[in-house]
């Protein structure tokens, strides 16, 4: 399916004449170039349909955990080459299994961009989100709590990047070294507790950092409530980076997308590909153990929600 959708998409912009020249030798490779504009149109209408349906199918159940993330690619709008935000979100189910919820396009990753998005899988029945995890893209962590009135929890790797900026180069594994300490705790307390006590060591020499820390305390620590077996697929988006991979690997094909719909064209095949892929996984991304507590148990205790 997404093969057929790449060969579509070269296609596409080979027949309207917005090729770059790797697509056109790409389009020589595959002895392609009798090819005409109604066969093009007829093809990229079939993907089309189906990525369509699987884009807007019901959201069904409860889905305790989701990951979103934003990646860009290049298209021609009005005569320009433009950036444009292409978001995609994964889930986990109450029945511990992972599937592709969702996919937009946007200029930017603007807040009103996230709570349209947002919108549209909670209108598809999106329900029981606990937690989202995502880096810190502007707007995202209001959004979150405004729309689906979960916890958002920041990437933990995108946080130390930004951390390690302010620790100066001689410091960074001493820095690096300290912080890791919260994160080994058992419990939401002790880590908190302890990422004060590295806040307040750090803070005669180096306050930037210090002050930093404090602000991110309750985002970066947001995974610590939820249960031990689960944390180290809470704290980043792991679940998303082999999709990335292959999104990165096709689009590079491509290049400059003709439009829009051939971006929808090919990242939607590639979003369906692995969304079968998942669902013919013998085992559980969580066991159904473990994610269970996450019900509406009031014994559970979730961090404080984003307002």
């Amino acid at each position: 399916m997404a093969e057929k959708a790449l060969t579509a998409v070269v296609q596409e912009a080979y027949v309207q004449g917005v090729s770059t020249r790797s697509v056109d030798d790409l389009v020589q490779a595959m002895g392609m170039t009798g090819i005409s504009k109604s066969q093009v149109s007829r093809l990229c209408g079939e993907i089309d349909d189906k990525v369509k349906a699987f884009l807007n199918r019901p959201i069904e159940g409860d889905w305790p955990y989701l990951w979103i993330d934003a990646t860009y690619v290049k298209v021609r709008q009005n005569g320009r080459i433009v950036s444009v935000a292409v978001i995609i979100a994964v889930g986990v189910n109450s029945d511990g299994r992972r599937e592709v919820l969702g996919m937009d396009i946007g200029p930017s990753e603007a807040e009103t961009f996230w709570t349209a998005f947002l919108r549209k899988l909670a209108r598809r029945g999106l329900r029981g989100v606990k937690l989202v995890v995502s880096d810190a893209h502007e707007g995202i962590k209001a959004t979150v709590g405004k729309v689906l009135n979960a916890t958002w929890q920041r990437r933990r790797v995108h946080f130390m990047r930004n951390a390690l900026a302010h620790a100066g180069k001689s410091g960074r594994r001493v820095v690096s070294a300290f912080i890791a300490t919260a994160f080994a705790q058992d419990d939401a307390e002790a880590a908190r507790a302890q990422w004060r006590r590295i806040a307040d060591q750090l803070r005669p020499k180096l306050p930037k950092l210090a002050a930093f820390l404090d602000e991110a305390e309750t985002d970066v620590l947001a995974y610590m409530s939820f249960p031990v077996a689960h944390r180290a697929k809470l704290h980043s988006t792991n679940p998303l980076e082999r999709v990335n991979g292959e999104i990165k690997r096709r689009t590079e094909v491509v290049g400059i997308f003709p439009n829009e719909d051939a971006i929808t064209r090919l990242l939607g095949a590639i979003l369906l590909e692995q969304n079968d892929e998942w669902a013919v996984q013998r085992g559980r991304y969580m066991t159904l153990e473990t994610i269970a507590p996450l019900g509406d148990d009031p014994t559970v205790s979730f961090p404080a929600i984003a307002t």
